[in-house]
């Protein structure tokens, strides 16, 4: 009887953090989204010009369209940052450091790329940070 009440617990516990994430996802926009509703093109289209090696950014500069892209991007981060402070794996301190090094940095973002924003920063803004979050990678959350 035991173990039926841990795997039922267990369950609505995976069922709830399942509708969390669903709610979450629908909340927060892909930069290729973004692109998309920033230049009129599809998601198709964008995810197109991105596969023969153009970032979201150079697609939004070329449409003139860089400083909204680079604000939306900016408002996204904000509300990933904020769920995973309400997550846990976050402080808001943290958080608040990673926002800010992401806004000064996009001062001088020209959409290439090439200034690499968030990566150093630990904001695991893309699939993930690896190595289960940065564990065993010397971070400490």
């Amino acid at each position: 009887m035991k173990t039926l009440k841990k795997l039922l617990a267990t369950a609505t516990v995976v069922g709830m953090l399942g509708v969390a994430g669903a709610a979450f996802a629908a909340t927060a926009l892909s930069p290729a989204q973004i692109v998309s509703g920033l230049t009129g093109k599809t998601v198709t289209e964008v995810y197109q010009e991105s596969s023969t090696g153009k970032t979201y950014g150079t697609i939004a500069n070329e449409a003139g369209k860089l400083e909204e892209f680079k604000a939306q991007m900016l408002e996204q981060k904000k509300i990933i940052l904020d769920q995973r402070v309400k997550d846990g794996s976050l402080t808001q301190e943290q958080a608040d450091e990673i926002y800010n090094n992401i806004k000064n940095n996009q001062a001088t973002c020209d959409g290439t790329g090439s200034a690499g924003i968030g990566r150093k920063s630990g904001g695991c803004f893309g699939q993930g940070c690896g190595m289960g979050l940065g564990a065993g990678a010397g971070i400490n959350r």
